[in-house]
């Protein structure tokens, strides 16, 4: 047998090897990054009593990370087409500390909301990156599966926001939290700093591609984006994806614990046990989802339906039918939430080669501007519930449930992509 062949292949898994380091890396700032969307759900107790929030302002305070993580998703875009993974969440994630200190030393809630800000724009490349990644560096019929394992070591940061932060609110307080995080992010930025590498400075593609000989200009990128607009079934993956993910960090990441703890007198630690197994369940629905894709026949059909499905969870919990109940249903929501990984792969078929990037931009954008919404919306309608005689988490979770249904018509009625071989 020639040795050609084999010094070919031995090259190839050395890329491999090195495109899934590079990942890791990458996944450990998404890792952060999770933690930091979640925070809300186990520090809102602290706050409210601190700052004396109401429902509202609390929905502000989770929400105005997803605001900023979210809009800064288009930029992070342009930098990314422009100057590469490796530069951009470099130049971004010091921000999060920066954040984390403010948050740590404020007094007052308008600091506190511009050191979420802060924190919500370090952050704001660290999931795009991950999905740039994969989509440049692995086969397209494998996006779904690695998508889906990242998406679960991300759900890690979720683990860190349950019980631990919990322990250390309570041994300390929530700006113990702050600085806990904001030392893991450091971490975070070095281990990417130290690990990733970009096409240029020597490290090929998994597929073996050789790296591009022209970068992107900012105009070119910023035509890129336009285009995307003019493209009628772009609305309707907008419309779905503002609503998916945002159902789950809604009821994670803000409303779970004080539902728990108002509900049923749950103590912090208790609320925070539940949110870690809602989290454990989240992380184990991913991988596996992702290993079943339905392939592009069906899986719009199944994105409705299963959307449908979640919708009808959080009806159920509006019900409040006790304890036993609502940590049941939470469970079964987090396990079927899994179906998410597939929006990407239907991103991943929606749109030309060229457009991956900036599709997966403007997809995370929509998805954290719809966090921000449903939060915003939920803490509006918490704080407003009293006034209409109807029991706070009854019309917090009949919102979400409504939001997700509206979603998941648009996507069905509006305009569907064209030829998927495109």
């Amino acid at each position: 047998m020639s040795s050609i062949p084999q010094s070919q292949a031995a090259d190839a898994s050395a890329a491999s090897r090195a495109d899934w380091v590079m990942l890791l890396a990458l996944t450990g700032g998404f890792t952060l990054s999770t933690a930091w969307r979640t925070i809300a759900a186990i520090m809102a107790p602290a706050l409210q009593r601190d700052f004396a929030l109401s429902a509202q302002q609390l929905g502000l305070f989770a929400g105005i990370f997803h605001f900023a993580f979210g809009a800064l998703q288009l930029l992070m875009g342009v930098g990314i087409d422009v100057h590469g993974v490796r530069r951009t969440v470099l130049a971004a994630f010091p921000l999060t500390v920066a954040g984390a200190i403010l948050s740590a030393l404020t007094h007052d809630f308008s600091l506190l909301l511009l050191g979420q800000a802060l924190i919500g724009i370090g952050c704001a490349p660290a999931f795009l990156v991950c999905s740039v990644f994969i989509a440049r560096r692995f086969p397209p019929e494998r996006f779904a599966s690695v998508s889906g394992i990242v998406l679960a070591l991300g759900g890690v940061g979720m683990l860190m926001t349950g019980t631990p932060l919990a322990w250390v609110i309570e041994a300390s307080s929530w700006r113990g939290g702050f600085v806990v995080l904001g030392v893991l992010s450091v971490l975070a930025w070095l281990a990417i700093w130290w690990l990733v590498r970009e096409a240029g400075d020597g490290v090929h593609a998994a597929s073996g591609a050789p790296p591009a000989v022209r970068r992107e200009t900012l105009a070119d990128a910023l035509r890129g984006f336009v285009a995307l607009f003019a493209m009628p079934h772009t609305w309707g993956i907008v419309a779905l994806s503002a609503v998916t993910y945002a159902a789950f960090v809604t009821l994670r990441g803000l409303w779970l614990g004080p539902m728990l703890i108002d509900r049923y007198g749950m103590s912090l630690v208790q609320a925070g046990n539940v949110a870690i197994v809602v989290s454990l369940a989240s992380m184990v629905a991913l991988p596996l989802w992702g290993r079943f894709d339905p392939g592009a026949g069906t899986r719009r059909r199944r994105l409705v339906q299963f959307t449908l499905g979640c919708a009808l969870l959080f009806v159920l919990l509006a019900l409040g039918a006790g304890p036993a109940a609502d940590i049941g249903l939470s469970i079964a929501y987090s396990l079927l939430t899994g179906y998410i990984v597939y929006q990407y792969a239907d991103v991943r078929a929606a749109y030309p080669a060229a457009m991956i990037g900036r599709a997966l931009a403007l997809f995370t954008m929509a998805m954290f501007l719809g966090v921000a919404l449903m939060q915003w919306a939920t803490g509006a309608v918490a704080s407003a519930a009293s006034g209409w005689h109807v029991p706070t988490y009854a019309v917090v979770m009949g919102t979400i449930a409504a939001m997700l249904a509206a979603g998941a018509l648009a996507f069905a009625w509006l305009p569907q992509p064209g030829s998927r071989s495109s």
